[in-house]
């Protein structure tokens, strides 16, 4: 039945939009990805679940990259998003083939030219920063309340303090990282964003935990040299970009514990708490 549905929701798009050659690409927990001929351009097609709230900021957000730094939107409503099809290889083949300070370069890049772009258009249905935060703050009050001082309970308080006092303004991608930018022929190109408003620092933080590749990540060393790579080439301050790696690593963290359910949960959980205790020693509370 639920095939039959996906069938019938494809099959009105393709009508509606004058798409042709659908070939499934990939299927996500918010959205089935199809590669679809648009004239005689292959594009994305990607069609939402029904209740998926991100994928919807997200296509406010590509609307207002705009091309970019970030792949162009062509059309979307509620159900779908028809998109600029990044054809080349994902950024952390770069990693993998060891060229990962080059990537971190290739990241700061990319962020330069999100945040680049003119910042008067409105920004209306986007999430800003401090409510995006909301898992971490409510995760601390559980804590405290049953007297816990535990590390979301000191992620929370910096948290506070940075978003009370926030810099540069920007819409933000809200998701950067190696496995959602990839090369075209326009250059490195990012796509799911999460229509996020706030510091254009936070961009920093989930590229600092990732790639999914433990000798990296959980590597002090090569942690604190790719924040200074991106705090250098974006002109920030390195204690920031920490600062907001650490806070986003426990805003991850208390995300998945409230889908433990879920399959390797725990194992996310664990990964992103293991970052926030490497960058804890290195920052100053505010």
């Amino acid at each position: 039945m639920v095939a039959l549905c996906e069938n019938k929701k494809l099959n009105d798009y393709l009508a509606a939009w004058n798409l042709s050659t659908p070939r499934l690409l990939s299927q996500t927990m918010t959205s089935h990805i199809y590669t679809v001929i648009h004239g005689s351009e292959k594009v994305i097609l990607k069609l939402l679940s029904s209740s998926e709230a991100d994928e919807r900021r997200g296509a406010l957000a590509l609307r207002y990259f705009d091309g970019h730094g970030a792949v162009r939107l062509l059309r979307y409503d509620d159900g779908a998003q028809l998109m600029e099809y990044a054809t080349g290889d994902a950024l952390v083949t770069l990693v993998e083939h060891g060229e990962d300070e080059k990537a971190t370069r290739i990241i700061a890049q990319v962020i330069k030219q999100l945040h680049g772009v003119p910042q008067d258009a409105p920004n209306d249905g986007m999430v800003m920063l401090d409510r995006w935060f909301e898992a971490l703050l409510e995760k601390a009050v559980e804590e405290r309340q049953v007297g816990i001082e535990s590390i979301y309970v000191r992620g929370a308080s910096l948290a506070e303090q940075l978003l009370a006092d926030q810099q540069e303004i920007r819409v933000l991608h809200g998701d950067i990282h190696h496995y959602n930018i990839r090369h075209s022929p326009r250059g490195w190109l990012a796509f799911d964003p999460k229509g996020v408003v706030g510091e254009r620092t936070y961009d920093c933080a989930n590229t600092l935990c990732n790639p999914v590749i433990p000798e990296l990540v959980h590597n002090e060393t090569r942690l604190l040299n790719n924040a200074a790579i991106l705090a250098e080439a974006l002109e920030l301050e390195l204690g920031r970009v920490l600062a907001f790696a650490y806070v986003y690593a426990c805003l991850n963290a208390s995300w998945w514990t409230q889908l433990s359910d879920r399959e390797g949960a725990e194992d996310i959980v664990r990964w992103h708490l293991d970052v926030a205790k490497i960058i804890e020693p290195h920052i100053e509370m505010l």
